[in-house]
């Protein structure tokens, strides 16, 4: 399992081989070409965004201009209840423009 560092939840963040299969099978334009896309968006987002179907997950978007001709990198990440507590990558895809969500921060 990949531990992927995440500034902004000030923790790491798992990618279990199971997630990573269904991000390679679901979205193959981002895997496996470009799996370190995943660790930079989480390491340095654009933009955070509170996802509007799962509660407790969040949106890690970062905008790559050389990426299919400019699109974003999104990057959903679970987080579970408590202190300590764990944080994991459920998908992640390509996007034109990002669509869902209400943003809980945007870089300045």
């Amino acid at each position: 399992m990949a531990r992927l560092p995440c500034p902004f939840l000030g923790a790491d963040v798992d990618l279990a081989p199971g997630r990573e299969r269904h991000i390679a099978e679901r979205h193959p334009d981002l895997l496996p070409a470009h799996q370190e896309l995943i660790a930079a968006t989480l390491a340095g987002p654009d933009e955070v965004r509170r996802s509007g179907r799962l509660g407790s997950a969040r949106l890690f978007s970062r905008w790559y201009t050389g990426l299919a001709g400019g699109k974003h990198v999104v990057v959903v990440v679970m987080s579970g209840p408590g202190d300590g507590q764990r944080h994991w990558v459920v998908t992640a895809y390509i996007a034109r423009k990002l669509a869902e969500g209400e943003p809980a921060w945007v870089r300045s």
